[in-house]
């Protein structure tokens, strides 16, 4: 009587190896079903920060306008607007890839890029300020 206690008691219980294994195939199967619709997201979000960083530096552009009767030349760019504290703790924003913005300006305006994820100018992925406002 005593032998069949302690049998019980000690009994453990364990997933067996067949368990396991439709466990992880069902992970996997879940796995493939979802990651597809995942990738390519990250780089549309950054594109996303790109722009609304971009409304930001464009609204400090302003109101330099607004002070100055001008906007920045483009060799004095967007360093000016750190120097003169239109941006918090003097510092230039940073596109999502980790690149200073371009700024150019002309007389009727001014435009800012992103050079994007390859860093470089053109191939297909730069962004610029005129095109996010659409």
């Amino acid at each position: 009587m005593i032998k069949k206690i302690y049998k019980k008691i000690n009994k453990k219980k364990a997933f067996t190896l067949m368990e396991l294994m439709v466990v992880i195939i069902i992970l996997g199967l879940l796995a493939s079903f979802v990651l597809p619709s995942l990738t390519g997201k990250s780089e549309e979000a950054k594109e996303k920060i790109v722009c609304i960083q971009m409304k930001s530096i464009s609204q400090a552009l302003k109101m330099y306008k607004i002070d100055n009767s001008t906007y920045p030349t483009t060799s004095e760019g967007l360093k000016i607007l750190a120097d003169k504290n239109y941006f918090e703790d003097k510092k230039l924003p940073k596109d999502s890839w980790k690149q200073a913005y371009i700024y150019t300006a002309d007389e009727d305006g001014f435009e800012i890029i992103s050079f994007g994820a390859n860093k470089k100018e053109g191939g297909g992925d730069d962004i610029y300020y005129s095109k996010c406002q659409e």
